[in-house]
């Protein structure tokens, strides 16, 4: 079986965003070698997120209306503890929680296996500075 281990960064301007990482995580596996197997693409860092969804400017623009009704940003302690710390970024913990930690996803004959419309992405909930995800790809 072969294993493969390859880290992607990111620096998002933005405190909250969404990048498709589909053709990133396409290259891993023409890296990787791997025909049959599976890909991990875990998020590592306590504030940003990896999901798998439509590529959809409208969703895209619903989720972030969605994740800051149910956990706005508020640097104050006063509606989240975690602030209390002297951090400000309790809601970026909540939105990551949401949306996810990881997606592993099938490669069949050399190629993630999607249903239709599905691509990877990378969601910032607390940007402006450097994050990594990392791609995990086992198979033969």
């Amino acid at each position: 079986m072969k294993s493969f281990r390859k880290e992607l960064w990111f620096n998002l301007p933005a405190r909250m965003e969404f990048v498709n990482i589909t053709s990133d995580v396409d290259e891993c596996v023409r890296e990787s070698g791997v025909q049959e197997g599976m890909a991990l693409v875990n998020a590592m860092h306590i504030t940003a997120s990896v999901f798998i969804n439509d590529d959809e400017p409208g969703l895209k623009r619903d989720y972030k209306k969605w994740l800051e009704e149910l956990a706005p940003f508020d640097a104050s302690p006063e509606r989240y503890h975690h602030n209390r710390t002297g951090e400000d970024n309790a809601d970026a913990h909540h939105k990551r929680q949401i949306m996810g930690r990881e997606v592993v996803v099938a490669i069949t004959e050399g190629k993630l296996d999607f249903g239709p419309w599905e691509q990877i992405f990378y969601g910032e909930f607390d940007g402006r500075r450097r994050k990594r995800v990392l791609v995990k790809i086992i198979g033969d």
